[in-house]
Protein backbone atom coordinates (compact mmCIF):
# COMPACT_ATOMS: atom_id res chain seq x y z
CA UNK A 1 0.00 0.00 0.00
CA UNK A 2 1.06 3.45 -1.12
CA UNK A 3 2.93 5.50 2.25
CA UNK A 4 0.22 8.16 3.07
CA UNK A 5 2.32 12.05 2.68
CA UNK A 6 2.49 13.74 6.47
CA UNK A 7 0.78 16.34 4.59
CA UNK A 8 -1.91 14.19 3.60
CA UNK A 9 -2.45 13.21 7.51
CA UNK A 10 -2.23 16.03 8.67
CA UNK A 11 -4.85 16.81 7.09
CA UNK A 12 -7.13 13.83 7.61
CA UNK A 13 -6.82 14.74 11.22
CA UNK A 14 -7.78 18.12 11.00
CA UNK A 15 -11.00 16.96 8.95
CA UNK A 16 -11.78 15.26 12.35
CA UNK A 17 -12.38 19.12 14.01
CA UNK A 18 -14.61 20.00 10.79
CA UNK A 19 -16.83 16.94 10.81
CA UNK A 20 -17.67 17.23 14.70
CA UNK A 21 -17.62 20.77 15.12
CA UNK A 22 -21.77 21.12 14.49
CA UNK A 23 -22.15 18.92 17.79
CA UNK A 24 -21.16 22.12 19.50
CA UNK A 25 -21.91 24.72 17.68
CA UNK A 26 -25.61 23.37 15.71
CA UNK A 27 -26.23 20.99 18.92
CA UNK A 28 -24.62 22.23 22.29
CA UNK A 29 -24.70 26.45 21.64
CA UNK A 30 -26.62 27.61 18.97
CA UNK A 31 -29.65 25.27 17.58
CA UNK A 32 -30.77 22.28 19.73
CA UNK A 33 -30.05 23.99 23.30
CA UNK A 34 -31.72 26.83 22.77
CA UNK A 35 -34.66 24.49 21.22
CA UNK A 36 -34.44 22.04 24.27
CA UNK A 37 -34.87 25.62 26.64
CA UNK A 38 -37.79 26.54 24.76
CA UNK A 39 -39.20 23.62 24.64
CA UNK A 40 -38.62 22.67 28.63
CA UNK A 41 -39.64 26.06 29.26
CA UNK A 42 -43.12 25.88 27.43
CA UNK A 43 -43.54 22.37 28.98
CA UNK A 44 -43.57 23.66 32.62
CA UNK A 45 -45.22 26.47 32.07
CA UNK A 46 -48.29 24.33 30.76
CA UNK A 47 -47.93 23.24 33.84
CA UNK A 48 -49.15 26.31 35.99
CA UNK A 49 -45.15 27.16 36.96
CA UNK A 50 -44.47 30.96 36.39
CA UNK A 51 -42.30 31.89 33.34
CA UNK A 52 -39.27 32.98 35.08
CA UNK A 53 -38.91 29.91 37.28
CA UNK A 54 -40.08 28.17 34.08
CA UNK A 55 -36.82 29.52 33.01
CA UNK A 56 -34.68 28.78 35.84
CA UNK A 57 -36.29 25.18 36.12
CA UNK A 58 -35.19 24.90 31.91
CA UNK A 59 -31.61 26.01 32.72
CA UNK A 60 -31.58 23.59 35.84
CA UNK A 61 -32.20 20.37 33.49
CA UNK A 62 -29.84 21.21 30.99
CA UNK A 63 -27.24 22.20 33.89
CA UNK A 64 -27.90 18.58 35.02
CA UNK A 65 -27.29 16.61 32.09
CA UNK A 66 -24.04 18.45 31.36
CA UNK A 67 -22.92 17.76 34.63
CA UNK A 68 -23.72 14.13 34.55
CA UNK A 69 -22.19 13.49 31.65
CA UNK A 70 -18.88 15.36 31.92
CA UNK A 71 -18.41 13.39 35.61
CA UNK A 72 -18.87 10.07 33.07
CA UNK A 73 -16.29 11.11 30.73
CA UNK A 74 -13.92 12.18 34.03
CA UNK A 75 -14.28 8.82 35.29
CA UNK A 76 -14.03 6.62 32.09
CA UNK A 77 -11.57 8.50 29.71
CA UNK A 78 -8.39 8.33 31.21
CA UNK A 79 -9.05 4.43 31.23
CA UNK A 80 -9.84 4.22 27.55
CA UNK A 81 -6.58 6.53 26.51
CA UNK A 82 -4.58 3.88 28.31
CA UNK A 83 -5.66 0.99 26.98
CA UNK A 84 -5.48 2.45 23.79
CA UNK A 85 -2.16 3.29 24.13
CA UNK A 86 -1.24 -0.32 25.16
CA UNK A 87 -3.32 -1.56 22.52
CA UNK A 88 -2.28 0.65 19.54
CA UNK A 89 -6.14 -0.03 18.49
CA UNK A 90 -6.72 4.18 18.54
CA UNK A 91 -8.59 4.13 14.98
CA UNK A 92 -10.55 1.05 15.72
CA UNK A 93 -12.03 2.84 18.98
CA UNK A 94 -12.66 6.29 17.06
CA UNK A 95 -15.20 3.50 14.90
CA UNK A 96 -16.58 2.63 17.53
CA UNK A 97 -17.67 6.39 18.99
CA UNK A 98 -18.42 7.66 15.44
CA UNK A 99 -21.15 4.85 15.74
CA UNK A 100 -22.36 6.43 18.65
CA UNK A 101 -22.43 9.45 17.66
CA UNK A 102 -24.19 9.25 14.42
CA UNK A 103 -26.91 7.04 16.26
CA UNK A 104 -27.49 9.49 19.06
CA UNK A 105 -27.43 12.85 17.43
CA UNK A 106 -29.44 11.74 14.55
CA UNK A 107 -32.03 10.24 17.07
CA UNK A 108 -32.83 14.57 18.36
CA UNK A 109 -35.16 14.59 15.85
CA UNK A 110 -37.38 13.61 17.76
CA UNK A 111 -37.39 16.32 20.55
CA UNK A 112 -40.71 16.90 20.22
CA UNK A 113 -42.17 20.46 20.00
CA UNK A 114 -44.44 19.42 23.18
CA UNK A 115 -41.58 18.40 25.21
CA UNK A 116 -43.82 14.83 25.36
CA UNK A 117 -40.04 13.17 24.85
CA UNK A 118 -37.82 15.66 26.12
CA UNK A 119 -35.67 13.70 28.77
CA UNK A 120 -35.22 10.79 26.07
CA UNK A 121 -33.96 13.32 23.49
CA UNK A 122 -32.04 14.90 26.56
CA UNK A 123 -30.57 11.06 27.40
CA UNK A 124 -29.39 11.10 23.32
CA UNK A 125 -27.81 14.10 23.42
CA UNK A 126 -25.69 12.85 26.50
CA UNK A 127 -24.53 10.06 24.91
CA UNK A 128 -23.50 11.81 21.34
CA UNK A 129 -21.62 14.35 23.62
CA UNK A 130 -19.60 11.29 25.12
CA UNK A 131 -18.67 9.96 22.14
CA UNK A 132 -17.56 13.29 20.32
CA UNK A 133 -15.72 13.44 23.75
CA UNK A 134 -14.31 10.51 24.11
CA UNK A 135 -12.90 10.40 20.44
CA UNK A 136 -11.76 14.10 20.68
CA UNK A 137 -9.18 12.10 23.43
CA UNK A 138 -7.96 9.63 20.57
CA UNK A 139 -7.61 12.66 18.27
CA UNK A 140 -5.57 15.01 20.55
CA UNK A 141 -3.39 12.05 21.46
CA UNK A 142 -2.50 11.48 17.87
CA UNK A 143 -1.09 15.36 17.55
CA UNK A 144 2.53 14.20 18.61
CA UNK A 145 2.81 12.44 15.22
CA UNK A 146 2.09 15.40 13.02
CA UNK A 147 5.06 17.21 13.07
CA UNK A 148 7.63 18.67 15.22
CA UNK A 149 7.34 20.77 18.21
CA UNK A 150 7.94 23.87 16.81
CA UNK A 151 4.95 22.94 14.39
CA UNK A 152 2.44 21.78 16.56
CA UNK A 153 0.84 25.08 18.05
CA UNK A 154 0.31 25.78 14.43
CA UNK A 155 -1.33 22.34 13.61
CA UNK A 156 -3.68 22.31 16.80
CA UNK A 157 -4.52 25.97 16.01
CA UNK A 158 -5.16 25.43 12.10
CA UNK A 159 -7.20 22.29 13.20
CA UNK A 160 -9.65 24.43 15.57
CA UNK A 161 -10.07 26.92 13.23
CA UNK A 162 -10.89 24.50 10.19
CA UNK A 163 -13.61 23.36 12.94
CA UNK A 164 -14.50 26.95 13.29
CA UNK A 165 -14.93 26.80 10.08
CA UNK A 166 -16.51 24.13 9.23
CA UNK A 167 -19.11 25.31 11.90
CA UNK A 168 -20.05 28.52 10.45
CA UNK A 169 -20.95 26.23 7.00
CA UNK A 170 -23.02 23.72 8.50
CA UNK A 171 -24.70 26.59 10.90
CA UNK A 172 -25.50 29.07 7.54
CA UNK A 173 -27.15 25.69 5.98
CA UNK A 174 -29.25 25.29 9.07
CA UNK A 175 -30.69 28.62 9.08
CA UNK A 176 -30.75 29.25 5.35
CA UNK A 177 -32.46 26.02 4.39
CA UNK A 178 -33.67 24.72 7.77
CA UNK A 179 -34.70 26.26 10.81
CA UNK A 180 -37.55 27.81 11.09
CA UNK A 181 -38.14 31.43 13.05
CA UNK A 182 -41.31 32.33 15.03
CA UNK A 183 -42.81 33.04 11.53
CA UNK A 184 -42.12 29.62 10.06
CA UNK A 185 -39.94 30.35 7.67
CA UNK A 186 -36.06 30.36 7.41
CA UNK A 187 -33.68 32.69 7.17
CA UNK A 188 -34.23 33.64 3.81
CA UNK A 189 -37.60 33.55 4.31
CA UNK A 190 -38.61 30.23 2.97
CA UNK A 191 -40.34 27.14 4.19
CA UNK A 192 -38.05 24.30 5.36
CA UNK A 193 -36.88 22.54 2.94
CA UNK A 194 -37.75 18.44 2.05
CA UNK A 195 -41.22 18.75 2.93
CA UNK A 196 -40.26 19.59 6.66
CA UNK A 197 -43.62 20.80 8.56
CA UNK A 198 -42.83 24.34 10.29
CA UNK A 199 -45.68 23.96 12.44
CA UNK A 200 -44.01 20.99 14.64
CA UNK A 201 -40.61 22.35 14.50
CA UNK A 202 -39.35 19.91 12.05
CA UNK A 203 -37.16 22.08 10.14
CA UNK A 204 -35.45 22.71 13.92
CA UNK A 205 -35.46 19.06 14.74
CA UNK A 206 -33.88 18.17 11.31
CA UNK A 207 -30.56 19.40 13.35
CA UNK A 208 -29.90 16.08 14.72
CA UNK A 209 -30.40 14.00 11.66
CA UNK A 210 -27.98 16.61 9.93
CA UNK A 211 -25.49 16.30 12.20
CA UNK A 212 -25.13 12.96 11.86
CA UNK A 213 -24.96 12.88 8.14
CA UNK A 214 -22.15 15.73 8.11
CA UNK A 215 -20.11 13.49 10.30
CA UNK A 216 -20.57 10.52 8.22
CA UNK A 217 -19.51 12.47 4.98
CA UNK A 218 -16.70 14.13 6.14
CA UNK A 219 -15.01 11.62 8.59
CA UNK A 220 -14.01 9.55 5.71
CA UNK A 221 -10.84 11.64 4.86
CA UNK A 222 -9.94 11.19 8.24
CA UNK A 223 -10.33 6.92 8.31
CA UNK A 224 -8.67 6.90 4.94
CA UNK A 225 -5.72 9.38 5.73
CA UNK A 226 -4.48 8.78 9.60
CA UNK A 227 -3.25 5.67 10.17
CA UNK A 228 -1.50 4.07 13.35
CA UNK A 229 1.95 3.21 12.83
CA UNK A 230 2.57 -0.63 13.79
CA UNK A 231 5.08 0.55 16.26
CA UNK A 232 2.15 1.82 18.75
CA UNK A 233 0.95 -2.03 19.15
CA UNK A 234 1.34 -3.63 22.30
CA UNK A 235 0.35 -7.47 23.59
CA UNK A 236 0.20 -5.77 26.92
CA UNK A 237 -3.26 -6.67 28.16
CA UNK A 238 -5.86 -4.12 29.84
CA UNK A 239 -4.50 -4.64 33.51
CA UNK A 240 -0.57 -3.32 32.57
CA UNK A 241 -2.83 -0.52 31.06
CA UNK A 242 -4.34 0.35 34.03
CA UNK A 243 -1.34 -0.01 35.82
CA UNK A 244 0.35 2.29 33.89
CA UNK A 245 -2.43 4.87 34.09
CA UNK A 246 -2.05 4.76 37.92
CA UNK A 247 1.22 5.08 38.08
CA UNK A 248 0.95 8.37 35.53
CA UNK A 249 -1.23 9.81 38.14
CA UNK A 250 0.73 9.12 41.04
CA UNK A 251 3.55 10.51 39.15
CA UNK A 252 1.59 13.94 38.39
CA UNK A 253 2.61 15.15 41.82
CA UNK A 254 5.96 14.87 41.29
CA UNK A 255 6.00 17.19 38.19
CA UNK A 256 4.67 20.69 39.56
CA UNK A 257 4.30 22.29 36.35
CA UNK A 258 1.55 19.27 34.96
CA UNK A 259 -0.04 19.12 37.98
CA UNK A 260 -0.85 23.03 37.62
CA UNK A 261 -1.66 23.00 34.08
CA UNK A 262 -3.90 20.05 35.05
CA UNK A 263 -5.46 21.86 37.70
CA UNK A 264 -5.60 25.28 35.82
CA UNK A 265 -7.37 23.88 32.85
CA UNK A 266 -9.51 21.80 34.76
CA UNK A 267 -11.13 25.16 35.99
CA UNK A 268 -10.96 27.25 32.52
CA UNK A 269 -12.21 24.54 30.02
CA UNK A 270 -15.32 24.07 32.88
CA UNK A 271 -15.52 27.35 32.77
CA UNK A 272 -15.55 27.51 28.92
CA UNK A 273 -17.66 25.20 28.38
CA UNK A 274 -20.41 26.49 30.96
CA UNK A 275 -20.20 29.45 27.94
CA UNK A 276 -20.61 27.08 24.98
CA UNK A 277 -23.74 25.51 26.95
CA UNK A 278 -25.31 27.95 28.28
CA UNK A 279 -24.33 31.24 25.77
CA UNK A 280 -27.55 30.33 23.19
CA UNK A 281 -29.31 29.31 26.51
CA UNK A 282 -29.24 32.44 28.16
CA UNK A 283 -29.75 34.56 24.63
CA UNK A 284 -33.15 32.69 24.61
CA UNK A 285 -34.12 32.97 28.04
CA UNK A 286 -32.75 36.53 29.38
CA UNK A 287 -32.79 38.02 25.65
CA UNK A 288 -35.88 36.15 24.15
CA UNK A 289 -34.18 35.82 20.95
CA UNK A 290 -35.53 33.54 18.59
CA UNK A 291 -33.57 30.77 17.02
CA UNK A 292 -33.12 32.57 13.56
CA UNK A 293 -31.37 35.69 15.52
CA UNK A 294 -29.50 33.25 17.88
CA UNK A 295 -27.95 31.38 14.53
CA UNK A 296 -27.20 34.97 12.85
CA UNK A 297 -25.04 35.71 16.53
CA UNK A 298 -23.81 32.24 15.92
CA UNK A 299 -22.80 32.58 12.53
CA UNK A 300 -20.77 35.77 13.75
CA UNK A 301 -18.92 33.74 16.61
CA UNK A 302 -18.29 30.71 14.38
CA UNK A 303 -16.32 33.35 12.07
CA UNK A 304 -14.83 35.05 14.69
CA UNK A 305 -13.55 31.77 16.08
CA UNK A 306 -12.15 30.56 12.64
CA UNK A 307 -10.45 33.52 12.11
CA UNK A 308 -8.72 33.95 15.42
CA UNK A 309 -8.29 30.57 16.34
CA UNK A 310 -5.75 30.38 13.43
CA UNK A 311 -4.28 33.54 14.22
CA UNK A 312 -3.52 32.31 18.03
CA UNK A 313 -2.15 29.37 16.11
CA UNK A 314 0.22 31.35 14.73
CA UNK A 315 1.04 33.62 18.05
CA UNK A 316 1.54 30.13 19.62
CA UNK A 317 4.11 28.93 17.25
CA UNK A 318 5.85 32.71 17.92
CA UNK A 319 5.33 33.04 21.54
CA UNK A 320 4.40 29.90 22.70
CA UNK A 321 0.89 28.51 24.13
CA UNK A 322 1.06 29.87 27.56
CA UNK A 323 0.80 33.77 26.68
CA UNK A 324 -2.16 32.71 24.19
CA UNK A 325 -3.60 31.08 26.95
CA UNK A 326 -3.51 33.81 29.92
CA UNK A 327 -4.52 36.71 27.20
CA UNK A 328 -7.55 34.85 26.24
CA UNK A 329 -8.74 34.06 29.56
CA UNK A 330 -8.55 37.54 31.19
CA UNK A 331 -10.71 38.76 27.84
CA UNK A 332 -13.73 35.91 28.82
CA UNK A 333 -13.37 37.35 32.31
CA UNK A 334 -14.36 40.54 30.93
CA UNK A 335 -16.98 38.91 28.66
CA UNK A 336 -19.24 37.23 31.60
CA UNK A 337 -18.64 40.41 34.04
CA UNK A 338 -21.14 42.27 31.38
CA UNK A 339 -23.21 39.14 30.74
CA UNK A 340 -24.44 38.63 34.54
CA UNK A 341 -25.07 42.39 34.62
CA UNK A 342 -27.34 42.61 31.34
CA UNK A 343 -30.78 42.32 30.65
CA UNK A 344 -33.25 43.18 28.35
CA UNK A 345 -34.92 46.38 30.84
CA UNK A 346 -31.20 46.94 32.53
CA UNK A 347 -27.33 47.11 32.29
CA UNK A 348 -25.97 46.76 36.19
CA UNK A 349 -29.05 48.79 37.53
CA UNK A 350 -28.96 51.55 35.02
CA UNK A 351 -32.45 51.02 33.06
CA UNK A 352 -32.42 51.33 29.85
CA UNK A 353 -35.14 52.37 26.62
CA UNK A 354 -38.33 50.18 26.14
CA UNK A 355 -37.37 48.24 23.33
CA UNK A 356 -33.50 49.29 23.60
CA UNK A 357 -31.24 47.72 20.87
CA UNK A 358 -27.96 47.79 23.26
CA UNK A 359 -28.40 44.79 25.08
CA UNK A 360 -28.24 42.70 21.53
CA UNK A 361 -25.99 44.41 19.90
CA UNK A 362 -23.73 43.95 23.03
CA UNK A 363 -24.44 39.88 22.84
CA UNK A 364 -23.21 40.02 19.53
CA UNK A 365 -20.03 41.75 20.20
CA UNK A 366 -19.75 39.40 23.45
CA UNK A 367 -20.36 35.87 20.83
CA UNK A 368 -17.51 37.54 18.47
CA UNK A 369 -15.12 37.48 21.59
CA UNK A 370 -16.25 34.00 22.83
CA UNK A 371 -15.40 32.67 20.02
CA UNK A 372 -12.36 34.01 19.03
CA UNK A 373 -11.33 33.70 23.08
CA UNK A 374 -12.55 30.03 23.21
CA UNK A 375 -11.41 29.05 20.06
CA UNK A 376 -7.56 30.26 20.73
CA UNK A 377 -7.59 28.99 24.08
CA UNK A 378 -8.47 25.37 22.96
CA UNK A 379 -5.38 25.45 20.44
CA UNK A 380 -2.89 26.70 22.75
CA UNK A 381 -4.66 24.15 25.28
CA UNK A 382 -3.75 21.01 23.20
CA UNK A 383 -0.35 22.60 22.50
CA UNK A 384 0.32 23.05 26.27
CA UNK A 385 -0.88 19.58 26.70
CA UNK A 386 2.20 18.06 24.13
CA UNK A 387 4.60 20.09 26.07
CA UNK A 388 3.95 17.74 29.28
CA UNK A 389 2.91 14.52 27.47
CA UNK A 390 5.37 11.40 27.59
CA UNK A 391 6.23 11.14 23.79
CA UNK A 392 5.71 7.23 24.48
CA UNK A 393 2.12 7.53 26.40
CA UNK A 394 0.62 10.43 24.42
CA UNK A 395 -2.88 8.79 24.32
CA UNK A 396 -2.48 8.36 28.15
CA UNK A 397 -1.49 11.96 28.38
CA UNK A 398 -4.54 13.14 27.06
CA UNK A 399 -6.80 10.85 29.26
CA UNK A 400 -5.34 12.64 32.02
CA UNK A 401 -6.14 15.86 30.10
CA UNK A 402 -9.58 15.06 29.16
CA UNK A 403 -9.70 13.72 33.15
CA UNK A 404 -8.68 17.61 34.17
CA UNK A 405 -10.90 19.00 31.95
CA UNK A 406 -14.23 16.72 33.04
CA UNK A 407 -12.91 16.21 36.77
CA UNK A 408 -14.90 19.02 37.74
CA UNK A 409 -17.24 19.25 34.58
CA UNK A 410 -19.94 19.01 36.75
CA UNK A 411 -19.19 21.38 38.62
CA UNK A 412 -19.56 24.74 36.30
CA UNK A 413 -23.76 23.74 35.43
CA UNK A 414 -23.82 22.16 39.21
CA UNK A 415 -22.74 26.55 40.34
CA UNK A 416 -25.16 27.38 37.56
CA UNK A 417 -27.63 25.57 38.63
CA UNK A 418 -27.79 26.15 42.13
CA UNK A 419 -27.08 30.01 41.90
CA UNK A 420 -30.22 29.83 39.15
CA UNK A 421 -32.15 28.28 42.09
CA UNK A 422 -31.26 30.58 45.07
CA UNK A 423 -31.71 33.49 42.53
CA UNK A 424 -34.73 32.81 40.43
CA UNK A 425 -32.45 34.33 37.59
CA UNK A 426 -30.79 32.84 34.66
CA UNK A 427 -28.84 35.61 34.06
CA UNK A 428 -27.18 35.25 37.85
CA UNK A 429 -27.07 32.04 37.28
CA UNK A 430 -23.85 32.29 34.78
CA UNK A 431 -21.73 34.40 38.06
CA UNK A 432 -19.76 31.20 38.80
CA UNK A 433 -18.02 31.11 35.61
CA UNK A 434 -16.16 34.17 36.37
CA UNK A 435 -14.63 32.19 39.98
CA UNK A 436 -13.41 29.87 37.81
CA UNK A 437 -11.98 31.79 35.39
CA UNK A 438 -9.61 33.17 38.47
CA UNK A 439 -8.82 30.57 39.69
CA UNK A 440 -7.33 28.89 36.49
CA UNK A 441 -5.22 32.15 36.29
CA UNK A 442 -3.93 31.82 39.53
CA UNK A 443 -3.13 28.42 39.07
CA UNK A 444 -1.27 28.97 35.39
CA UNK A 445 1.44 30.87 37.79
CA UNK A 446 3.20 27.63 38.16
CA UNK A 447 3.21 26.42 34.59
CA UNK A 448 6.62 26.38 32.71
CA UNK A 449 5.78 28.08 29.27
CA UNK A 450 7.86 24.70 27.64
CA UNK A 451 6.11 22.68 30.14
CA UNK A 452 8.09 18.89 31.08
CA UNK A 453 9.83 18.72 27.52
CA UNK A 454 12.93 18.75 29.27
CA UNK A 455 12.47 15.35 30.59
CA UNK A 456 11.75 14.13 27.66
CA UNK A 457 14.29 14.88 25.33
CA UNK A 458 17.75 14.65 28.40
CA UNK A 459 18.13 18.47 27.79
CA UNK A 460 18.54 20.89 30.62
CA UNK A 461 16.05 23.10 29.59
CA UNK A 462 13.96 24.33 32.04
Amino acid sequence: MTEISLKRRVWGWMMFDWASQPFYTLLLTFIFGPYFAAVATEFYMSGGMEETLADAQAQAVWSAMLAYVGLAIAVTAPVLGAIADQSGSRIRWMYIFSVFYVVSTYALWWMLPDGSNMMITLVAFGIGMMAAEYALVFINSMLTSLGPDEEVGKVSGSGFALGYAGGVVALLIMLLLFAEGDNGKTLIGLDPVLGLDASEREGTRAVGPFTAIWYVVFMIPFFAWVKEAPAAKSSAGIGAALSGLMQSVKNVAKRPSLASYLASSMFYRDALNALYGFGGVYAVLVLDWSITLLGVFGILAAISAAVFTYIGGLCDKRFGPKPVILFNIWMLIIVCVVIVGMSRESFYGIPLAEGSGLPDLTLMVLGAIIGASGGAVQGASRTMMVRHANPERPTEAFGLYALSGKATAFLAPALIGMVTYMTSSARLGLSPVIVLFIIALILLRWVKPDGDRAEWDGSSKA
